[in-house]
Protein backbone atom coordinates (compact mmCIF):
# COMPACT_ATOMS: atom_id res chain seq x y z
CA UNK A 1 0.00 0.00 0.00
CA UNK A 2 1.24 3.52 -0.78
CA UNK A 3 2.37 5.74 2.08
CA UNK A 4 1.22 9.30 1.55
CA UNK A 5 3.45 12.15 2.69
CA UNK A 6 1.57 15.18 4.01
CA UNK A 7 0.57 17.64 1.26
CA UNK A 8 -1.07 20.49 3.15
CA UNK A 9 -2.68 23.46 1.46
CA UNK A 10 -1.29 26.66 3.00
CA UNK A 11 -3.68 28.54 5.25
CA UNK A 12 -1.75 31.71 4.41
CA UNK A 13 -3.66 31.68 1.10
CA UNK A 14 -6.59 33.41 2.81
CA UNK A 15 -6.58 36.41 5.17
CA UNK A 16 -8.83 35.92 8.19
CA UNK A 17 -9.60 39.08 10.14
CA UNK A 18 -9.59 39.02 13.94
CA UNK A 19 -13.21 40.16 14.02
CA UNK A 20 -16.14 40.52 11.62
CA UNK A 21 -19.20 42.74 11.65
CA UNK A 22 -22.57 42.40 9.97
CA UNK A 23 -22.94 43.16 6.25
CA UNK A 24 -25.84 45.58 5.92
CA UNK A 25 -26.56 47.96 3.03
CA UNK A 26 -23.19 47.29 1.41
CA UNK A 27 -21.12 48.01 4.52
CA UNK A 28 -19.76 46.07 7.49
CA UNK A 29 -20.73 47.31 10.95
CA UNK A 30 -20.41 46.10 14.51
CA UNK A 31 -24.07 45.64 15.41
CA UNK A 32 -26.19 47.63 17.89
CA UNK A 33 -25.76 45.63 21.10
CA UNK A 34 -22.09 44.63 20.74
CA UNK A 35 -22.64 40.89 21.30
CA UNK A 36 -20.06 38.60 19.68
CA UNK A 37 -19.32 34.89 19.36
CA UNK A 38 -16.24 32.94 18.31
CA UNK A 39 -15.93 30.62 15.32
CA UNK A 40 -13.37 27.82 15.71
CA UNK A 41 -11.44 25.46 13.47
CA UNK A 42 -13.02 22.04 14.27
CA UNK A 43 -9.78 20.24 13.37
CA UNK A 44 -7.73 22.07 16.02
CA UNK A 45 -10.26 23.91 18.25
CA UNK A 46 -8.30 27.09 17.48
CA UNK A 47 -10.37 30.30 17.46
CA UNK A 48 -10.42 31.65 13.90
CA UNK A 49 -12.28 34.92 14.43
CA UNK A 50 -14.75 36.85 16.57
CA UNK A 51 -18.06 37.47 14.83
CA UNK A 52 -20.86 39.93 15.61
CA UNK A 53 -24.13 38.45 16.82
CA UNK A 54 -27.09 40.28 15.28
CA UNK A 55 -29.93 41.34 17.57
CA UNK A 56 -33.48 42.28 16.59
CA UNK A 57 -32.50 45.91 15.80
CA UNK A 58 -29.76 44.68 13.48
CA UNK A 59 -32.19 42.37 11.68
CA UNK A 60 -34.61 45.33 11.34
CA UNK A 61 -31.84 47.37 9.70
CA UNK A 62 -30.90 44.54 7.33
CA UNK A 63 -34.52 43.95 6.24
CA UNK A 64 -35.03 47.72 5.79
CA UNK A 65 -31.91 47.90 3.59
CA UNK A 66 -33.18 44.97 1.49
CA UNK A 67 -36.59 46.63 1.18
CA UNK A 68 -35.04 49.94 -0.01
CA UNK A 69 -32.92 48.07 -2.56
CA UNK A 70 -35.82 45.96 -3.84
CA UNK A 71 -37.48 48.62 -6.03
CA UNK A 72 -34.40 49.59 -8.07
CA UNK A 73 -33.09 46.01 -8.23
CA UNK A 74 -36.38 44.42 -9.33
CA UNK A 75 -36.92 47.11 -11.97
CA UNK A 76 -33.58 46.42 -13.64
CA UNK A 77 -33.92 44.49 -16.92
CA UNK A 78 -33.13 40.80 -16.43
CA UNK A 79 -30.08 41.09 -18.68
CA UNK A 80 -28.64 43.76 -16.34
CA UNK A 81 -29.20 41.61 -13.23
CA UNK A 82 -27.56 38.75 -15.12
CA UNK A 83 -24.39 40.83 -15.54
CA UNK A 84 -24.00 41.07 -11.75
CA UNK A 85 -24.55 37.32 -11.33
CA UNK A 86 -22.00 36.53 -14.07
CA UNK A 87 -19.55 38.88 -12.37
CA UNK A 88 -20.08 37.19 -8.98
CA UNK A 89 -19.54 33.77 -10.59
CA UNK A 90 -16.29 34.86 -12.22
CA UNK A 91 -14.96 36.42 -9.00
CA UNK A 92 -15.77 33.18 -7.13
CA UNK A 93 -13.78 31.26 -9.74
CA UNK A 94 -10.87 33.70 -9.48
CA UNK A 95 -10.85 33.52 -5.67
CA UNK A 96 -11.77 29.85 -5.38
CA UNK A 97 -8.50 28.85 -3.75
CA UNK A 98 -9.00 31.37 -0.95
CA UNK A 99 -12.60 30.29 -0.49
CA UNK A 100 -11.77 26.55 -0.49
CA UNK A 101 -9.14 26.98 2.22
CA UNK A 102 -11.46 29.20 4.28
CA UNK A 103 -14.32 26.69 3.97
CA UNK A 104 -12.11 23.78 5.10
CA UNK A 105 -10.73 25.79 8.03
CA UNK A 106 -14.15 26.87 9.31
CA UNK A 107 -16.14 23.73 8.48
CA UNK A 108 -13.61 20.86 8.84
CA UNK A 109 -14.28 19.29 5.40
CA UNK A 110 -11.28 18.00 3.36
CA UNK A 111 -9.73 20.59 1.06
CA UNK A 112 -10.12 18.16 -1.83
CA UNK A 113 -13.89 18.34 -1.45
CA UNK A 114 -14.17 22.10 -0.92
CA UNK A 115 -11.76 22.70 -3.83
CA UNK A 116 -13.09 20.12 -6.32
CA UNK A 117 -16.80 19.85 -5.41
CA UNK A 118 -18.11 22.82 -3.45
CA UNK A 119 -16.42 25.74 -5.22
CA UNK A 120 -17.04 24.60 -8.82
CA UNK A 121 -20.72 24.04 -7.95
CA UNK A 122 -20.99 27.45 -6.24
CA UNK A 123 -19.74 29.23 -9.38
CA UNK A 124 -21.91 27.00 -11.59
CA UNK A 125 -25.07 27.99 -9.70
CA UNK A 126 -24.41 31.69 -10.24
CA UNK A 127 -23.61 31.12 -13.91
CA UNK A 128 -26.75 28.98 -14.34
CA UNK A 129 -29.17 31.44 -12.74
CA UNK A 130 -27.52 34.38 -14.50
CA UNK A 131 -28.66 32.65 -17.69
CA UNK A 132 -32.26 32.56 -16.45
CA UNK A 133 -32.47 36.24 -15.39
CA UNK A 134 -33.64 37.53 -18.79
CA UNK A 135 -35.74 34.46 -19.67
CA UNK A 136 -38.20 34.35 -16.77
CA UNK A 137 -41.18 34.86 -19.09
CA UNK A 138 -40.28 31.50 -20.70
CA UNK A 139 -39.82 29.54 -17.45
CA UNK A 140 -43.43 28.33 -17.40
CA UNK A 141 -44.65 30.53 -14.54
CA UNK A 142 -46.74 32.94 -16.62
CA UNK A 143 -45.84 35.57 -19.23
CA UNK A 144 -44.83 38.25 -16.70
CA UNK A 145 -43.67 36.63 -13.42
CA UNK A 146 -42.83 39.13 -10.68
CA UNK A 147 -40.39 38.88 -7.74
CA UNK A 148 -41.81 38.50 -4.23
CA UNK A 149 -39.73 41.12 -2.41
CA UNK A 150 -37.37 40.50 0.51
CA UNK A 151 -36.17 36.91 0.95
CA UNK A 152 -35.03 35.71 4.39
CA UNK A 153 -32.61 32.83 3.95
CA UNK A 154 -31.25 30.64 6.75
CA UNK A 155 -28.56 28.14 5.80
CA UNK A 156 -26.78 25.24 7.58
CA UNK A 157 -23.13 24.52 8.42
CA UNK A 158 -22.53 21.42 6.28
CA UNK A 159 -22.12 23.22 2.91
CA UNK A 160 -21.93 26.87 3.97
CA UNK A 161 -20.99 28.45 0.65
CA UNK A 162 -22.86 26.00 -1.59
CA UNK A 163 -26.11 26.47 0.37
CA UNK A 164 -25.60 30.23 0.07
CA UNK A 165 -25.32 29.86 -3.73
CA UNK A 166 -28.43 27.63 -3.88
CA UNK A 167 -30.40 30.36 -2.07
CA UNK A 168 -28.91 33.65 -3.25
CA UNK A 169 -28.48 32.97 -7.00
CA UNK A 170 -32.16 32.27 -7.88
CA UNK A 171 -33.37 35.03 -5.53
CA UNK A 172 -31.23 37.67 -7.27
CA UNK A 173 -31.94 36.35 -10.77
CA UNK A 174 -35.68 36.75 -10.20
CA UNK A 175 -35.31 40.30 -8.85
CA UNK A 176 -35.65 39.70 -5.10
CA UNK A 177 -33.32 41.11 -2.43
CA UNK A 178 -31.84 38.97 0.32
CA UNK A 179 -31.11 38.89 4.04
CA UNK A 180 -29.06 35.76 4.69
CA UNK A 181 -28.14 34.19 8.03
CA UNK A 182 -25.29 31.66 7.87
CA UNK A 183 -24.86 28.97 10.52
CA UNK A 184 -23.27 30.05 13.79
CA UNK A 185 -20.36 27.60 13.45
CA UNK A 186 -19.53 28.47 9.82
CA UNK A 187 -20.03 32.20 9.14
CA UNK A 188 -16.70 33.00 7.48
CA UNK A 189 -17.32 32.05 3.85
CA UNK A 190 -20.62 33.99 3.84
CA UNK A 191 -18.77 37.05 5.15
CA UNK A 192 -16.13 36.51 2.44
CA UNK A 193 -19.01 36.40 -0.05
CA UNK A 194 -20.07 39.85 1.19
CA UNK A 195 -16.69 41.08 -0.02
CA UNK A 196 -17.29 39.33 -3.37
CA UNK A 197 -20.56 41.27 -3.69
CA UNK A 198 -18.73 44.54 -3.11
CA UNK A 199 -16.03 43.55 -5.60
CA UNK A 200 -18.80 42.87 -8.14
CA UNK A 201 -20.29 46.35 -7.45
CA UNK A 202 -23.61 44.76 -6.46
CA UNK A 203 -25.90 47.64 -5.42
CA UNK A 204 -25.97 48.15 -1.61
CA UNK A 205 -28.79 46.33 0.17
CA UNK A 206 -29.38 43.69 -2.50
CA UNK A 207 -27.52 41.13 -0.35
CA UNK A 208 -27.29 41.57 3.44
CA UNK A 209 -25.67 39.08 5.81
CA UNK A 210 -26.51 38.86 9.51
CA UNK A 211 -24.57 36.44 11.69
CA UNK A 212 -25.64 34.85 14.96
CA UNK A 213 -27.27 31.81 16.52
CA UNK A 214 -30.86 30.57 16.53
CA UNK A 215 -32.26 33.81 18.01
CA UNK A 216 -30.96 35.80 15.04
CA UNK A 217 -32.60 33.35 12.64
CA UNK A 218 -35.87 33.57 14.58
CA UNK A 219 -35.87 37.41 14.41
CA UNK A 220 -35.36 37.17 10.65
CA UNK A 221 -38.04 34.54 10.00
CA UNK A 222 -40.59 36.40 12.16
CA UNK A 223 -39.90 39.81 10.62
CA UNK A 224 -43.15 41.30 9.27
CA UNK A 225 -41.48 42.89 6.22
CA UNK A 226 -40.10 39.60 4.86
CA UNK A 227 -41.99 38.10 1.90
CA UNK A 228 -40.24 34.77 1.48
CA UNK A 229 -38.46 32.38 3.88
CA UNK A 230 -36.04 29.71 2.66
CA UNK A 231 -34.53 27.33 5.20
CA UNK A 232 -32.17 24.39 4.98
CA UNK A 233 -31.48 22.52 8.21
CA UNK A 234 -33.00 20.15 10.73
CA UNK A 235 -36.58 18.91 10.55
CA UNK A 236 -37.19 20.09 14.12
CA UNK A 237 -36.29 23.72 13.31
CA UNK A 238 -38.17 23.45 10.01
CA UNK A 239 -41.37 22.57 11.87
CA UNK A 240 -40.89 25.59 14.14
CA UNK A 241 -40.41 27.88 11.13
CA UNK A 242 -43.52 26.45 9.42
CA UNK A 243 -45.56 27.21 12.57
CA UNK A 244 -44.09 30.73 12.73
CA UNK A 245 -44.96 31.70 9.14
CA UNK A 246 -48.36 29.95 9.04
CA UNK A 247 -51.09 32.47 8.22
CA UNK A 248 -48.67 35.34 7.52
CA UNK A 249 -48.77 35.14 3.73
CA UNK A 250 -45.01 34.55 3.55
CA UNK A 251 -43.87 32.01 0.95
CA UNK A 252 -41.86 29.16 2.47
CA UNK A 253 -39.52 26.46 1.20
CA UNK A 254 -37.91 23.91 3.52
CA UNK A 255 -35.08 21.48 2.79
CA UNK A 256 -34.77 19.33 5.89
CA UNK A 257 -33.32 16.04 7.11
CA UNK A 258 -33.00 12.68 5.42
CA UNK A 259 -32.33 9.00 6.00
CA UNK A 260 -31.61 7.86 2.46
CA UNK A 261 -31.60 4.24 1.38
CA UNK A 262 -28.78 3.11 -0.91
CA UNK A 263 -30.14 -0.10 -2.50
CA UNK A 264 -27.68 -2.64 -3.96
CA UNK A 265 -29.13 -5.48 -6.05
CA UNK A 266 -27.38 -8.79 -6.70
CA UNK A 267 -26.48 -7.87 -10.29
CA UNK A 268 -24.77 -4.59 -9.29
CA UNK A 269 -21.10 -4.04 -10.15
CA UNK A 270 -19.68 -4.58 -6.65
CA UNK A 271 -16.58 -2.37 -6.88
CA UNK A 272 -18.54 0.51 -8.40
CA UNK A 273 -21.26 0.11 -5.76
CA UNK A 274 -18.69 0.15 -2.94
CA UNK A 275 -17.30 3.46 -4.24
CA UNK A 276 -20.84 4.82 -4.35
CA UNK A 277 -21.57 3.60 -0.81
CA UNK A 278 -18.38 5.23 0.51
CA UNK A 279 -19.15 8.46 -1.31
CA UNK A 280 -22.77 8.28 -0.15
CA UNK A 281 -22.03 8.17 3.58
CA UNK A 282 -18.45 9.35 4.16
CA UNK A 283 -18.40 12.35 1.80
CA UNK A 284 -18.22 15.53 3.94
CA UNK A 285 -17.97 13.33 7.09
CA UNK A 286 -21.58 12.23 6.52
CA UNK A 287 -22.72 15.82 7.14
CA UNK A 288 -25.06 15.54 4.17
CA UNK A 289 -28.86 15.67 4.43
CA UNK A 290 -29.15 13.31 1.44
CA UNK A 291 -26.39 10.95 2.70
CA UNK A 292 -26.91 7.26 1.92
CA UNK A 293 -26.97 6.38 5.62
CA UNK A 294 -29.02 3.16 5.18
CA UNK A 295 -27.42 0.51 2.99
CA UNK A 296 -29.98 -2.04 1.74
CA UNK A 297 -28.08 -4.92 0.18
CA UNK A 298 -29.57 -8.04 -1.44
CA UNK A 299 -29.03 -10.99 0.88
CA UNK A 300 -27.21 -13.19 -1.66
CA UNK A 301 -24.33 -10.71 -2.10
CA UNK A 302 -24.27 -9.17 1.39
CA UNK A 303 -21.20 -11.07 2.58
CA UNK A 304 -19.16 -10.32 -0.54
CA UNK A 305 -20.15 -6.66 -0.60
CA UNK A 306 -19.40 -6.11 3.09
CA UNK A 307 -15.95 -7.68 2.75
CA UNK A 308 -15.20 -5.36 -0.15
CA UNK A 309 -16.61 -2.34 1.71
CA UNK A 310 -14.45 -3.03 4.77
CA UNK A 311 -11.34 -3.36 2.59
CA UNK A 312 -12.15 0.01 0.99
CA UNK A 313 -12.84 1.69 4.35
CA UNK A 314 -9.45 0.54 5.62
CA UNK A 315 -7.83 2.79 2.99
CA UNK A 316 -9.71 5.95 4.02
CA UNK A 317 -7.44 8.62 5.48
CA UNK A 318 -8.82 10.61 8.44
CA UNK A 319 -6.99 13.78 9.45
CA UNK A 320 -5.97 17.34 8.66
CA UNK A 321 -8.65 18.86 6.39
CA UNK A 322 -6.01 20.98 4.64
CA UNK A 323 -4.00 17.89 3.63
CA UNK A 324 -4.86 17.06 0.01
CA UNK A 325 -4.59 13.33 0.82
CA UNK A 326 -7.34 13.46 3.47
CA UNK A 327 -10.59 11.59 2.75
CA UNK A 328 -12.46 12.32 5.99
CA UNK A 329 -12.01 15.59 7.86
CA UNK A 330 -13.19 16.87 11.24
CA UNK A 331 -16.72 16.77 12.65
CA UNK A 332 -18.04 20.33 12.53
CA UNK A 333 -18.60 20.93 16.25
CA UNK A 334 -18.38 19.38 19.71
CA UNK A 335 -22.19 19.28 19.87
CA UNK A 336 -22.45 17.34 16.59
CA UNK A 337 -19.71 14.93 17.68
CA UNK A 338 -21.63 14.26 20.91
CA UNK A 339 -24.80 13.42 18.95
CA UNK A 340 -22.96 11.07 16.57
CA UNK A 341 -21.25 9.34 19.52
CA UNK A 342 -24.49 9.01 21.48
CA UNK A 343 -26.46 7.45 18.61
CA UNK A 344 -23.57 5.10 17.79
CA UNK A 345 -23.46 3.90 21.40
CA UNK A 346 -27.23 3.37 21.31
CA UNK A 347 -26.82 1.32 18.11
CA UNK A 348 -24.34 -0.99 19.82
CA UNK A 349 -26.50 -1.20 22.97
CA UNK A 350 -29.52 -2.21 20.86
CA UNK A 351 -27.58 -5.18 19.48
CA UNK A 352 -26.18 -4.02 16.14
CA UNK A 353 -22.59 -5.02 15.41
CA UNK A 354 -20.24 -2.04 15.15
CA UNK A 355 -17.09 -1.97 13.02
CA UNK A 356 -14.53 0.71 12.19
CA UNK A 357 -11.18 0.35 10.43
CA UNK A 358 -8.05 0.84 12.49
CA UNK A 359 -7.24 4.54 12.29
CA UNK A 360 -5.47 6.97 14.58
CA UNK A 361 -7.42 10.15 15.29
CA UNK A 362 -5.73 13.49 16.05
CA UNK A 363 -5.42 14.48 19.72
CA UNK A 364 -7.14 17.85 19.32
CA UNK A 365 -10.31 18.74 17.47
CA UNK A 366 -13.55 16.84 16.83
CA UNK A 367 -13.06 13.46 15.15
CA UNK A 368 -15.04 10.29 14.52
CA UNK A 369 -13.80 7.19 12.74
CA UNK A 370 -15.85 5.93 9.75
CA UNK A 371 -18.24 3.32 11.16
CA UNK A 372 -20.63 0.66 9.88
CA UNK A 373 -23.29 -1.25 11.78
CA UNK A 374 -24.42 -4.69 10.62
CA UNK A 375 -27.27 -6.80 11.96
CA UNK A 376 -29.45 -3.68 11.91
CA UNK A 377 -33.26 -3.95 11.90
CA UNK A 378 -35.82 -1.30 11.03
CA UNK A 379 -36.57 -0.96 14.75
CA UNK A 380 -33.06 0.28 15.58
CA UNK A 381 -32.79 4.01 16.25
CA UNK A 382 -29.70 4.19 14.02
CA UNK A 383 -31.89 3.01 11.12
CA UNK A 384 -34.62 5.57 11.84
CA UNK A 385 -32.94 8.75 13.10
CA UNK A 386 -30.68 11.06 11.14
CA UNK A 387 -27.17 10.75 12.64
CA UNK A 388 -25.53 13.32 10.32
CA UNK A 389 -22.13 11.74 10.64
CA UNK A 390 -19.91 9.02 9.10
CA UNK A 391 -22.09 6.14 10.33
CA UNK A 392 -23.69 3.56 8.00
CA UNK A 393 -26.49 1.15 8.95
CA UNK A 394 -26.57 -2.06 6.89
CA UNK A 395 -29.84 -3.94 6.31
CA UNK A 396 -30.57 -6.80 3.90
CA UNK A 397 -33.48 -7.67 1.62
CA UNK A 398 -34.47 -10.58 -0.63
CA UNK A 399 -36.87 -9.13 -3.23
CA UNK A 400 -37.33 -5.74 -4.93
CA UNK A 401 -40.68 -5.41 -3.12
CA UNK A 402 -38.96 -5.83 0.25
CA UNK A 403 -36.28 -3.31 -0.76
CA UNK A 404 -38.89 -0.70 -1.68
CA UNK A 405 -40.88 -1.32 1.51
CA UNK A 406 -37.79 -0.92 3.69
CA UNK A 407 -36.52 2.09 1.77
CA UNK A 408 -39.88 3.89 2.17
CA UNK A 409 -40.21 2.93 5.84
CA UNK A 410 -38.96 6.30 7.10
CA UNK A 411 -40.52 9.66 7.94
CA UNK A 412 -38.03 11.24 5.53
CA UNK A 413 -38.05 11.34 1.72
CA UNK A 414 -35.10 13.31 0.41
CA UNK A 415 -32.98 10.93 -1.66
CA UNK A 416 -32.19 7.32 -2.56
CA UNK A 417 -29.73 5.31 -4.63
CA UNK A 418 -30.19 2.18 -6.76
CA UNK A 419 -27.37 -0.10 -7.96
CA UNK A 420 -28.21 -2.59 -10.70
CA UNK A 421 -27.15 -3.47 -14.25
CA UNK A 422 -30.81 -3.70 -15.36
CA UNK A 423 -32.22 -0.40 -16.55
CA UNK A 424 -35.77 -1.75 -16.33
CA UNK A 425 -35.27 -2.67 -12.66
CA UNK A 426 -33.79 0.76 -11.88
CA UNK A 427 -36.77 2.55 -13.45
CA UNK A 428 -39.34 0.25 -11.85
CA UNK A 429 -37.87 0.65 -8.36
CA UNK A 430 -37.18 4.39 -8.68
CA UNK A 431 -40.80 4.97 -9.63
CA UNK A 432 -41.93 3.48 -6.31
CA UNK A 433 -39.48 5.25 -4.01
CA UNK A 434 -40.88 8.24 -2.14
CA UNK A 435 -37.75 10.35 -2.46
CA UNK A 436 -37.16 13.68 -4.16
CA UNK A 437 -33.91 12.58 -5.81
CA UNK A 438 -33.07 9.04 -6.92
CA UNK A 439 -29.56 8.31 -8.18
CA UNK A 440 -28.90 5.30 -10.41
CA UNK A 441 -25.45 3.63 -10.21
CA UNK A 442 -24.03 6.78 -8.61
CA UNK A 443 -24.64 8.89 -5.50
CA UNK A 444 -24.31 12.49 -4.28
CA UNK A 445 -24.07 13.97 -7.77
CA UNK A 446 -25.42 17.50 -8.18
CA UNK A 447 -25.97 19.87 -11.06
CA UNK A 448 -27.42 23.41 -10.95
CA UNK A 449 -29.86 22.50 -13.76
CA UNK A 450 -31.33 19.63 -11.73
CA UNK A 451 -33.95 20.32 -9.02
CA UNK A 452 -33.37 19.06 -5.48
CA UNK A 453 -35.82 18.67 -2.60
CA UNK A 454 -37.82 16.18 -0.58
CA UNK A 455 -41.12 14.71 0.52
CA UNK A 456 -42.65 14.10 3.97
CA UNK A 457 -40.39 15.32 6.83
CA UNK A 458 -37.64 16.19 4.36
CA UNK A 459 -39.50 19.41 3.53
CA UNK A 460 -41.14 20.90 0.46
CA UNK A 461 -40.21 23.09 -2.46
CA UNK A 462 -37.33 22.56 -4.89
CA UNK A 463 -33.96 24.23 -5.26
CA UNK A 464 -31.94 24.16 -8.47
CA UNK A 465 -33.08 24.00 -12.07
CA UNK A 466 -36.05 25.83 -13.54
CA UNK A 467 -38.09 24.60 -10.55
CA UNK A 468 -35.84 26.61 -8.21
CA UNK A 469 -37.13 29.87 -9.73
CA UNK A 470 -40.74 29.20 -8.74
CA UNK A 471 -40.24 29.81 -5.01
CA UNK A 472 -39.03 33.38 -5.71
CA UNK A 473 -41.73 34.41 -8.19
CA UNK A 474 -45.24 35.73 -7.51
Amino acid sequence: MFEYAPAPESRSVVDIAGSYGLFIDGEFDGGKDGNVFKTVNPATEEVLAEVTSAGSEDVDRAVAAARRAFGPWSSLPGAERAKYLFRIARIIQERSRELAVLESLDNGKPIRESRDVDLPLVAAHFFYYAGWADKLAYAGFGPDPRPLGVAAQVIPWNFPLLMLAWKVAPALATGNTVVLKPAETTPLSALFFADVCRQADLPPGVVNIVTGAGDTGAYLVQHPDVNKVAFTGSTEVGREIARTVAGTGKRLTLELGGKAANIVFDDAPIDQAVEGIVNGIFFNQGHVCCAGSRLLVQESIAEELLASLKRRMATLRVGDPLDKNTDIGAINSAAQLARISELSEIGAAEGAERWSPACSLPDRGFWFAPTIFTGVTQAHRIAREEIFGPVLSVLTFRTPEEAVAKANNTPYGLSAGIWSEKGSRILAVADRLRAGVVWANTFNKFDPASPFGGYKESGYGREGGRHGLEAYLA
